[in-house]
This record gives C-alpha cells, sequence and structure tokens, in this order.
C-alpha cells in the first residue's frame, strides 16, 4: 500500500508553472471559450461544427484575478510572484 501511495506523490508545480497554468483558468472566468471548426468531405458534403465551453468560475461571476491569485496559493502555498497577463476583453 505505501508503494502505491508513493507512486501517486507528485511534486508541486514551480511558481512559473502555477502562474501560467492559473492565468489559464482565470481568462475562463472572463468569458466563454468558443471555437469553431469548418471542413468538407467527398462522403457528406460541407460540415460546421462550434464548441463553448463555460467555466464555473464565470457561471459564479468570480472575479478573474481573485480566480488567479486562488489557484496560486492552492497549487504552491504561496502568493503569486507576478501579476496574472490577463487579455483585454
Amino acid at each position: 500500500m505505501i508503494l502505491v501511495l508513493a507512486a501517486c506523490e507528485t511534486t508541486p508545480p514551480t511558481p512559473e508553472q502555477a502562474a501560467q497554468r492559473c492565468e489559464q483558468r482565470a481568462q475562463a472566468a472572463q468569458a466563454p471559450e468558443v471555437s469553431g471548426a469548418v471542413g468538407i468531405s467527398s462522403n457528406s458534403g460541407p460540415s460546421v461544427g462550434i464548441s463553448i465551453g463555460v467555466s464555473a468560475d464565470l457561471l459564479r461571476g468570480r472575479d478573474p484575478l481573485d480566480v488567479y491569485e486562488d489557484c496560486v496559493i492552492e497549487l504552491t502555498g504561496r502568493p503569486p510572484i507576478r501579476p496574472a497577463r490577463l487579455r483585454a476583453l
């Protein structure tokens, strides 16, 4: 049993890795993520696909900067080493 638990143990992310991961989560709290695809098949003809992703933080109306800070603390146990780099909407 000890061997199994040791195999599951992972090292925490570096502060920079945590910042990058948490910036993605904060971006998702800013606005829905939308992606699309267009294609043509010789069998079925043209096709279009759209995907919309909405994070739980966005649905709760959480401030993206609070999401970022909470995420970094959760991953590293320390406050962020730098401010979040969020895209302007």
